[in-house]
């Protein structure tokens, strides 16, 4: 097991550095500069800025610059939010996204892996339609519409009928102001991973080891949980990495409808005023979370099958 992490851990090397020399090529090769907010800025205060952060380096240069600050955490200044740091700004905002996205992720994987097991077995039962049709309607569903449905319901109309269960539109302070958040920006992975959990525990239960641990005497409940769901979980796994990593970073969003001081605000707005060192950053963050995310999934692949070590 030593052997194949250390052998997943050798590639998260050079896959971070192709991201952020992918991302640092498509940044310079936009038109425009960080610097250039309004028509009121004088073309010599931009490169006197630009000069002033090593903007008119040559690229190579100003790759391997990042890249060697970054080795040491250092993301530099944020163009956009100057005098604050790229650290500053990360270390505030990204425990915030972390905790919202773990939750969500949390929600996705227990309510979405139930409703696919149970609509499994009751394969063609009100369960199983049940199941498919609040997938569909989770998945068709963005994320900012089921936030604005879920304030509406929670928010507006519950208490204007005199139910008022304490939710609020905004703030990140007491646990009333987690719950519609996690849901909303939950209930997309959880449409997936119950879809997937449904197809795959159906592909296994149809299998001849199953069909034979069931002519052995053995009862549903046995065949169910000591074989068919062991071996169905496996494609369902490597889903949760990923998912957990896209959420895990911050949604644009959901933090945007919920007024949640999270990374996502930051990083779409980045976006839009080309604020490299924050782009970069959020980049190479995202980068080691998903590495890390897969790593992760790829132990519990070896220690649900011990085939795949090998």
């Amino acid at each position: 097991m030593l052997r194949f992490a250390l052998n997943r851990i050798f590639w998260f090397v050079p896959t971070l550095l192709a991201m952020a020399a992918f991302t640092f090529l498509i940044m310079h090769a936009t038109p425009g500069s960080p610097f250039d907010v309004s028509d009121k800025q004088r073309p010599e205060d931009i490169k006197r800025l630009e000069a002033l952060y090593g903007l008119d380096k040559p690229l190579p240069e100003q790759f391997v610059r990042y890249v060697w600050n970054a080795i040491h955490l250092d993301f530099g200044i944020s163009y956009n939010a100057r005098p604050q740091t790229v650290n500053e700004i990360i270390g505030r905002t990204f425990p915030i996204s972390l905790h919202l996205g773990f939750m969500a992720t949390l929600f996705a994987v227990v309510i979405g892996m139930t409703l696919g097991i149970l609509a499994a077995v009751h394969q063609n039962g009100w369960i199983d339609y049940f199941s498919v049709t609040l997938a569909v309607l989770f998945y068709s569903m963005p994320s900012f519409v089921m936030g604005f449905l879920l304030i509406l319901l929670f928010a507006v109309w519950l208490p204007d009928m005199g139910l008022n269960l304490g939710f609020r539109v905004g703030g990140w302070e007491r646990p009333q102001d987690w719950l519609l958040p996690t849901i909303a920006l939950g209930a997309a992975p959880l449409a997936t991973l119950a879809r997937y959990t449904r197809s795959s525990m159906i592909e296994v239960i149809r299998s001849d080891f199953v069909r034979t641990a069931r002519a052995k005497g053995l009862t549903e409940q046995g065949v169910i949980t000591r074989h068919v769901l062991k071996n169905a979980l496996i494609p369902v796994v490597t889903l949760i990495g990923p998912i957990f990593a896209a959420v895990g970073t911050g949604s644009f969003f959901v933090e945007q409808v919920f007024n949640i001081p999270g990374m996502g605000k930051f990083f779409v707005t980045s976006m839009q005023v080309k604020d490299q060192t924050m782009i970069l950053a959020v980049v190479l963050l995202y980068g080691v979370f998903l590495a890390a995310m897969n790593l992760l999934v790829d132990l519990v692949y070896g220690l649900i099958d011990p085939r795949i070590r090998y």
